[in-house]
């Protein structure tokens, strides 16, 4: 069994590598987000309270979010183990995940701020499908179209320049810590998540555990 959590700023990849990584080695992927639109659509009652919430334009609590989360890794998929892919985002958070699982290791993905801002405000969206493109390494065909159907592509507000900063800052100052935490506890990893999603791939696996 193998249980990670990827952490890392927001454009800095790590949910592509957590669900490279989950398909290669038959783990679960687990993403909060994921999980809380899958309990939503399910009708569970935690789903059903965390719709609530959503609706009403409140966050989901950190209580809620940990309970469905719970359930989640009770599911036979995680047997082999799991990638949980950005969460915990504080120490408090941290703390709730370690009274309900242990971890074998915390992979920490590293990119310049300089890097991370040009990948977070070239994306663009379809709103159609929701296919996303960028508009440097990942271009359509027609620019500003969507290959599929010729939908004009979208800037999403959390991708617009004030709102990297914003995102950028608010990582620094409540999932950062979180690093000194698992490295006191010698569990973290650090990634150089510069170069191809293939020379990052080889670079995680690298830094996972031995058994």
């Amino acid at each position: 069994m193998l249980r990670l959590v990827f952490l890392g700023p927001p454009g800095v990849g790590k949910g592509t590598q957590a669900a490279r990584l989950a398909r290669e080695l038959h783990l679960a992927h687990l993403s909060t987000g994921d999980l809380l639109r899958a309990a939503v659509a399910a009708k569970t009652p935690l789903g059903l309270e965390a719709d609530g919430h959503m609706r009403a334009g409140r966050l989901v609590p950190d209580a809620l979010v940990l309970g469905i989360l719970k359930e989640r890794l009770a599911a036979p998929d995680t047997r082999h183990g799991f990638v949980l892919d950005g969460y915990p985002r504080n120490l408090a958070q941290a703390a709730a995940l370690a009274a309900i699982t242990p971890l074998d290791a915390v992979l920490a993905f590293d990119l310049p701020r300089e890097v991370l801002v040009p990948r977070l405000t070239g994306r663009r969206v379809c709103p159609t499908d929701q296919s996303v493109y960028h508009v440097e390494f990942h271009p359509p065909k027609t620019p500003g179209r969507c290959d599929a159907d010729g939908a004009e592509l979208v800037q999403r507000p959390d991708d617009r320049p004030e709102a990297v900063g914003t995102r950028l800052t608010v990582y620094a100052e409540q999932t950062a810590p979180l690093l000194a935490h698992y490295a006191a506890e010698g569990r973290l990893r650090t990634v150089d998540a510069r170069g191809t999603p293939d020379e990052v791939a080889a670079r995680v696996r690298a830094a996972l555990p031995r058994a």
